[in-house]
């Protein structure tokens, strides 16, 4: 029973490698050079960095985590 287990995890790594490998060897995209004389920044307001998407919900499931192990934590100490 082991071996099949074992077995078909290799496979599925095997297989999940195989499709991955060509995102992996990916070229990356080279960008325009700048214009001539300097140029303004590419975005306006200049700090162009879209922090609210993924930084939020990554702070809300720090959030959730850390209260979680807070309750288990004094639950613990009740015992």
């Amino acid at each position: 029973m082991k071996k099949k287990v074992l077995l078909s995890l290799l496979l599925t790594t095997l297989v999940l490698l195989t499709i991955s490998i060509p995102d992996l060897l990916a070229q990356p995209v080279v960008a325009p050079p700048p214009p001539v004389g300097g140029g303004g920044p590419p975005c306006w307001p200049p700090p162009c960095v879209p922090i609210d998407g993924g930084i939020s919900l990554l702070f809300a499931a720090g959030l959730a985590l850390g209260g979680r192990k807070l309750i288990k934590s004094s639950k613990k100490q009740a015992l």
